[in-house]
């Protein structure tokens, strides 16, 4: 008996499409993402390495080229070129949605410029993922990506948060969470704050409390892995 193939028709691509990709869980990425990585010609991505461990896992193997905030306005026309010879072109980062604090945004406005096609799928969100485990109110909220290094800076992004009536969500380094919670305590012992951490990976936690109380936790512990950290202001809580 003959056996008989199922014939897969292959997918229709816009010229780049735009792939989030897992934040920490590697299963955490859509059956629609990885036939895009399957079928692109090439993968522009924020760290090959780090991009290359998940297309491994999936068993995919396709061109990779680096695109990060040191030389995306660089590799701009190197990529529209290969757009406008008819290249399909994916683009993704390190973790979640391009473009959102990572690489992505001026390489598809000059595709937009361009007048050449594009598409986002959805996926991965560190931001909403941490927005929803903390329990603070999901609307408003507002994102403000990563807090500056400079303490002063800092403060003043913070307060900014704080003078809203909605959840403010920031990215902080695990290397400055405890400086940035020393100053929550110092100027506003009484916010409600969440600090997420690890996300989706075996060690995710929540830490929930006023200002003082989560700063007092992490007084005598160590900090690790990726943190996004959420505000409250305390006359709303």
């Amino acid at each position: 008996m003959d056996s008989k193939k199922e014939n897969k028709e292959p997918i229709e691509l816009e010229a780049l499409t735009l792939v989030p990709t897992p934040i920490g869980n590697l299963a955490d990425i859509t059956l629609r993402a990885l036939e895009v990585l399957k079928t692109v010609d090439l993968i522009a991505c924020e760290d090959t390495r780090h991009s290359k461990r998940l297309l491994n896992h999936y068993e995919i193997n396709k061109p990779l080229i680096s695109v990060h905030e040191h030389n995306e306005e660089k590799r701009i026309p190197e990529l529209l070129a290969e757009l406008k010879a008819g290249k399909k072109i994916a683009l993704v980062s390190d973790a979640g949605m391009p473009a959102v604090s990572d690489p992505g945004y001026r390489l598809l406005q000059a595709t937009i410029q361009a007048e050449l096609s594009h598409t986002v799928l959805p996926g991965a969100s560190s931001v909403m993922t941490a927005l929803v485990g903390s329990g603070l109110a999901p609307l408003p909220f507002s994102f403000y990506g990563f807090l500056p290094v400079k303490k002063g800076k800092r403060l003043k992004a913070l307060e900014a948060g704080l003078s809203t009536q909605a959840t403010s969500i920031f990215f902080e380094s695990p290397h400055r969470l405890k400086s940035t919670l020393e100053i929550l305590n110092e100027h506003h012992p009484e916010a409600s704050i969440c600090v997420a951490r690890e996300l989706t990976k075996k060690f995710e936690t929540y830490h929930r409390g006023s200002s003082h109380e989560v700063y007092d936790y992490f007084q005598e512990r160590s900090v690790k892995g990726e943190i996004v950290l959420l505000l409250y202001p305390a006359e709303k809580c």
